[in-house]
C-alpha cells in the first residue's frame, strides 16, 4: 500500500500582492489564503485588502489593480491585517504545509510588515515553494520562471493573474503537477522544507557564480524560506 504524499492531503497556499518588488520595503495591499483537500478542491479561502499607508505606485496597481483611493476607501488598517494573516498562518502551520510561489518574497514581506508593526513575527515551516522544486526538478529547462510561465508549462489554469486568490490557487496546481511528476519531491512536508533551503542556496551559488562573470561583486541571498534582515 503506497503511503499518502502531502500533495494527497489538506494544504494551503498563500500569496500576497504589494506595493513593490523589493520585499524590504513592499506593503501588503491584497492577501488571500487558501486551503484544499485531498482532491485539489478549494475548502477554505479568505482574503484581504489593505490599506497599506502609503500610496500604491501606478505601476503597482497596473499589475494587481488596487489604487491608492481604492485601498484607503475600502482596505483594512496595515496593522490589525498583519496581525490577522499572520496569525491565521501560523495557525495553518500548527497542521499542514503552506504552499508559496517564490516564498522568499512573500514571507519577507510578511515578516518586514510584522516588525513595523508590532506583530510577532511568524516562523513559516514546512513550507512548499513550487519555483525552488522546479528549480531543481528541471534545473536546465529553459525559459522563465514566473507563475504564469509555469502555469502554462505545467498545465494548470491561471485566471486573473496577479490577484492573490487566483495566484494562491495557481501556486497549489503548479505544486500539485510537480508532485505527481518528481518522486524526489512527494516527501514528509518538513523533510522537504529542509531539502528545499540547500536547495535554494545551491541555486543561488550557481547563479552568482553566472552573475559574477560579467559584475565579480554580484551576490544572490540563498536564505529561505525568509531573506535575513538588514542589520544596523
Amino acid at each position: 500500500m503506497t503511503a499518502t504524499t502531502w500533495n494527497e492531503l489538506p494544504r494551503a497556499a498563500f500569496d500576497l500582492e504589494t506595493t513593490g518588488t523589493d520585499p524590504e520595503t513592499a506593503r501588503i495591499v491584497t492577501a488571500s489564503v487558501i486551503v484544499v483537500n485531498g482532491r485539489s478542491e478549494i475548502i477554505h479561502h479568505r482574503e484581504w485588502l489593505v490599506d497599506p499607508g502609503v500610496e500604491i505606485p501606478e505601476a503597482a496597481a497596473a499589475v494587481h489593480g488596487v489604487t491608492t483611493a481604492k485601498a484607503r476607501a475600502e482596505g483594512q488598517d496595515a496593522a490589525s491585517a498583519v496581525a490577522e494573516i499572520a496569525g491565521h498562518l501560523k495557525d495553518l502551520f500548527a497542521t499542514m504545509p503552506v504552499m508559496a510561489f517564490n516564498a522568499s518574497y512573500d514571507f519577507t514581506v510578511l515578516n518586514r510588515e510584522a516588525a513595523r508593526y508590532g506583530v510577532e513575527p511568524l516562523t513559516p515551516a514546512p513550507v512548499i515553494d513550487p519555483l525552488v522544486l522546479d528549480r531543481h526538478v528541471d534545473r536546465y529547462r529553459r525559459g522563465k520562471r514566473t507563475l504564469t510561465a509555469m502555469s502554462e508549462f505545467y498545465q494548470v489554469p491561471l485566471v486573473d493573474a496577479h490577484t492573490s486568490l487566483a495566484d494562491a490557487a495557481a501556486t497549489v496546481g503548479v505544486a500539485d503537477a510537480i508532485a505527481s511528476r518528481y518522486a524526489e519531491v512527494r516527501t514528509d512536508p518538513f523533510e522537504l522544507h529542509a531539502a528545499q533551503v540547500n536547495w535554494q542556496q545551491a541555486w543561488a551559488a550557481n547563479f552568482q557564480e553566472f552573475l559574477r562573470r560579467k559584475n565579480p561583486e554580484a551576490v544572490v541571498d540563498g536564505t529561505w524560506p525568509v531573506n535575513p534582515a538588514f542589520s544596523g
